[in-house]
């Protein structure tokens, strides 16, 4: 299965991409699953205007790289920050020009610095995934503190949040091996 994780923060020194440094490698050591980051910071998208990309071909040629890896995607775990209340407009803006994710599933990661750690965006992140029909999992993956919890190349810092972290991944696993076309239900 071809798990993309989205990165959803636009910040140069984004601490959420220290968590999806970490999922990434978690995933790839713990399954035989194809496990990428899609990083908002490396696709320089415009805001939407009018064009949707329904396809590989549909999609102009600068963009056909990301097209393809979005097409690929089984299944999406998106990792963003919370910026006033909500997750980020460079990640609503991706799955924009990508919009219908037909019955994939999708695991909700949020992080902030701060004690609450972006559930209020996890909330939201909900509503968006239906709205893209997508399936989301119903356990997320909420980290306070993140800035103590992982290094800046991700490695876990807080042994105790691993227990959080396995409880996510077990649950979006469970929905995603079930939803994803070609593999075998357990």
């Amino acid at each position: 299965m071809n798990i993309a994780i989205v990165s959803g923060s636009p910040r140069q020194e984004s601490m959420t991409y220290r968590l999806a440094l970490y999922l990434q490698n978690h995933l790839r050591q713990t399954t035989a699953h194809n496990v990428n980051i899609i990083d908002v910071r490396q696709y320089s998208l415009m805001p939407m205007q009018e064009e949707v990309y329904t396809s590989v071909s549909a999609t102009p040629d600068l963009y056909r790289p990301l097209a393809e890896r979005m097409f690929a995607a089984d299944a999406f775990i998106i990792v963003s920050p919370e910026y006033n209340g909500s997750y980020t407009a460079a990640m609503k803006n991706l799955f924009d020009h990508f919009p219908k994710q037909n019955h994939k599933p999708f695991g909700i990661v949020t992080a902030s610095p701060g004690g609450l750690g972006g559930i209020r965006a996890a909330m939201q992140l909900q509503l968006f995934i239906c709205a893209l029909f997508g399936i989301p999992s119903p356990y997320m993956l909420v980290t306070p503190q993140v800035d103590k919890k992982f290094s800046t190349d991700g490695v876990l810092l807080d042994a105790s949040f691993q227990k959080a972290i396995d409880t996510f991944i077990k649950e979006f696993l469970w929905l995603a091996e079930r939803l994803a076309p070609g593999v075998e239900n357990a």
